[in-house]
Order: C-alpha cells, then sequence, then structure tokens
C-alpha cells in the first residue's frame, strides 16, 4: 500500500493550497508514480462523477439561496423574525438565529448563511450597542443549524457520497434542527442577561403588525415546507425539488416586484462560482477515492476500527473524535466528500443507521467550522465583521458548550433524527 498520495494531500493542507487543489495532486501522485494505470484514468474519474443526477440537487439549491437574496425573501424572512423577538432582551441576536433557522430552508449552506448575516444583522447589532465579538460568534454559531434544516447542502453530499436516501436525510434533519435552535436562544437569552442586552423594542409588537410581517414572509416560508411535503408524498425527488424551489423563488420576486431582468448575470454568476467550488472538491474526491479503493484504505480503516470496538456507542464515539480532528484541518465539505465512503461501511456493519449518522456527521463537520485553528466559518464572518480570532474565539465558548452538547445529544439519542423517515418510510 502507497500512502504518498495522503502524504502529499496533508502537505497541500499544511502550506495552505485550496482543497479541491489540493486533493486532485494528491490523486494525480497515484497514477504518475504506481504505473498500476495510465494517467488517462485520472482524468475519467474527474469527469464521471459529474454524471450523477442527484448531485443535480447542489446547484439548484445554490440557486435558489441566490435568487431568495435578490428577490427580497432573506429581508422580509427578517422582519417576521424581528416581529417575534424583537422585544427580548438581546432581540437582535434572538432575530439571528430564527433568521438561520428559516434561512436554512432557503440557502442550505452555512457558509452562505454567515456571510449574509454578517453583512445585513452584525452592523445593525453593533449600531446598537452589541459588543461584535458576540454579535459574530452568534452569526457563526447560528449558521451551523443551516445545514440541518433541508435542504441542507451537507446532507446532499452525504447522500450521495454514502449511498443513502436524500429525502430521508432531508426529513431527519427537521427535528433536530429545531431543538439546536431552541438551544441556541436559551443560550444567547442568558448571554443577553449577563451582558445587559437591551430589546430592538420596548414591548411586544402588536399581533396586527406580526400578522403583516408573517403575511410578508408567507410564500418564502413555504419553499422549505413545500420541500419537504413534495418529498414526502412523493411528488418529486430531491433533485427536482432544487428546480421546484428556484421556480417557485422566481414566482416569489416577481410578485414581490423585487426580481428584475438585470439580476440574471448576476445570480447566474453567483451560483456558477459556488457550485464550482464544490464540485471542484466532488469531482477531485473521486478521483481520490478510486486510489483509496484500489489501495483498500476504507476496508483497512474498517478492519481497524472493528478491531478496537465493535460496540455501537464507542464506535460512534471514536467516529465523533475523528470527526472533530478533521474537521479543524480540512474544510467541512471536503472532510465530508472524503470520509463518508470510509465511515459509512464501518457504522453500517456493526448496525447503526446511515440515516442518523449521516445528521451526526454533516452536525459534526460544521461545528469544526467555528473551532481554530482553521474554522472556514470562524474566518469567514471574522473576516467581514473585523473581528479578531482571538476575542471571537471568548465570545464562543457558551456555543462551543451548547454545540457539543447537542452533538452527544444527536449522536446518543437515534429517535431526534430518525422519528420523521421512520414516519414517512417505516
Amino acid at each position: 500500500m502507497t500512502l504518498l498520495p495522503v502524504l502529499i494531500l496533508l502537505l497541500a493542507i499544511a502550506i495552505g493550497i485550496p482543497v479541491g487543489l489540493g486533493i486532485g495532486i494528491a490523486a494525480l501522485s497515484f497514477f504518475l508514480v504506481s504505473g498500476a494505470m495510465p494517467p488517462e484514468i485520472f482524468v475519467q474519474r474527474l469527469v464521471a462523477v459529474t454524471h450523477s443526477f442527484p448531485l443535480l440537487a447542489v446547484p439548484l439549491f445554490v440557486m435558489t439561496g441566490v435568487v431568495m437574496n435578490y428577490a427580497g425573501i432573506t429581508k422580509r424572512m427578517m422582519n417576521f423574525a424581528e416581529s417575534l423577538t424583537g422585544h427580548w432582551r438581546g432581540g437582535l441576536a434572538q432575530v439571528n438565529v430564527l433568521l438561520s433557522t428559516l434561512m436554512g430552508g432557503v440557502s442550505g449552506s452555512a457558509n452562505a448563511d454567515a456571510a449574509m448575516q454578517s453583512k445585513v444583522l452584525v452592523p445593525e447589532m453593533t449600531r446598537r450597542g452589541y459588543d461584535p465579538a458576540f454579535s459574530t460568534a452568534v452569526t457563526a454559531s447560528s449558521s451551523i443549524i443551516s445545514v440541518i434544516i433541508p435542504p441542507g447542502i451537507g446532507l446532499i453530499l452525504y447522500g450521495f457520497m454514502g449511498n443513502v436516501s436524500i429525502g430521508q436525510l432531508f426529513l431527519a434533519g427537521i427535528v433536530p434542527g429545531i431543538v439546536i435552535c431552541a438551544g441556541m436562544m436559551m443560550v444567547v437569552a442568558m448571554q443577553a442577561r449577563r451582558l445587559d442586552l437591551k430589546p430592538a423594542f420596548p414591548a411586544p409588537m402588536p399581533w396586527s403588525q406580526r400578522g403583516h410581517a408573517f403575511i410578508g414572509a408567507f410564500l418564502a416560508l413555504l419553499v422549505p415546507v413545500g420541500i419537504v411535503v413534495g418529498i414526502r408524498f412523493g411528488f418529486f425527488t430531491p433533485t427536482e425539488a432544487g428546480a421546484m424551489a428556484i421556480l417557485f423563488a422566481v414566482i416569489v420576486g416577481l410578485v414581490y416586484g423585487e426580481l428584475k431582468l438585470v439580476h440574471i448575470r448576476p445570480i447566474l454568476e453567483q451560483t456558477m462560482q459556488a457550485t464550482a467550488v464544490i464540485l471542484l472538491v466532488i469531482c477531485a474526491a473521486n478521483a481520490f477515492g478510486f486510489y483509496m479503493t484500489w489501495e483498500q484504505i476504507p476496508r483497512t480503516v474498517a478492519q481497524a476500527m472493528l478491531a478496537l470496538t465493535e460496540n455501537p456507542i464507542l464506535l460512534l464515539l471514536l467516529i465523533n473524535l475523528l470527526l472533530i480532528l478533521a474537521g479543524m484541518f480540512i474544510e467541512g465539505s471536503a472532510a465530508l466528500i472524503l470520509l463518508t465512503p470510509i465511515l459509512v461501511p464501518v457504522i453500517r456493519q456493526v448496525g447503526i443507521d446511515p440515516v442518523h449518522f449521516g445528521v451526526v456527521m454533516v452536525f459534526n463537520l460544521t461545528v469544526a467550522g467555528v473551532t481554530p485553528p482553521l474554522g472556514t466559518l470562524m474566518f469567514t464572518t471574522c473576516a467581514i465583521t473585523r473581528v479578531p480570532i482571538a476575542k471571537f474565539i471568548r465570545a464562543s465558548v457558551p456555543f462551543y458548550i451548547l454545540l457539543f452538547g447537542m452533538l452527544i445529544v444527536l449522536t446518543f439519542v437515534p429517535k431526534l433524527s430518525l422519528w420523521l423517515p421512520q414516519l414517512r418510510f417505516g
């Protein structure tokens, strides 16, 4: 077994080469050095993965989030969230958490949600006297909810790489997403009292105004509901749901009168840029996966893990520790793509439900996005808000406690994830 590609990959990550290129270079080294097959196979492995129908869901849901922003739907969701929680102490921070939950059914991307809220909400929170470090910590931590609420991009990637039903994964993320949202709002409330944060409104907003805000956001709120209901009753597949979401978002934008012809070009440009980054990693990982399969690395890792323990609880604990360490050094999507083909056969062998494990794995690797040393959510939000990393980490400690506590709950209470899928699929 040659481990040269693995060493090259680790070196590429250590010196800061973009993850997609690093994986591609490492995979290419195997085809050039091993002599086991012609290098042309490398190109075939890069291209072959793009012929997948389920993978089409990625650009479709990315585009849905971009269209939503240009259609004014994000702003209406924020107004609705503020109408519900603006009178609470630390009301804008609560809006931040609620908006992340609502946006989970729109963008499906933690990075997109974190970047958007860092530009829109954090400046307003700072203007109203919130500590920028606290505001940034809330933004980065709450954006994790976006990957759990359907249609999370991470769930799509896991389902594709692990051959697991994406429809079941979407349903599995709903209850955990709501529970994480509630936990996050409790932490924000406690921090608001400690920091003596003032509410956005002196009194609860009248129900008439709340109703007006709800009506303004009603069509936007139908998007995640429509996706879940459509998949639940078999009207369309998860991939087709992406196309339907774009169509609905366009219609909503036209009804609101905010979506214009001039927006077509920036929408397409942003969609292509975001999709290209994800698909470059997927294509390179497919070639790297060929190397791992050829050298029987997944089988070797599985045997090594099962040699340590075949107890499902201990194995989940061991895998969680592995994922936390991997997520601290490798971007979440890349780690998900690389590790899913290795870990899914292991958990299947000891009887762990792959749908439950998918929610745990996606959540775990996204939590790593807010932790040092290389958390992408941490760097994304801090770069936009210009908060020093050290201050961000100190402000994030209560959220770290919550997130790792929720990871333990999700890991060892599988019913939390499996209740809805089992209700639908038996």
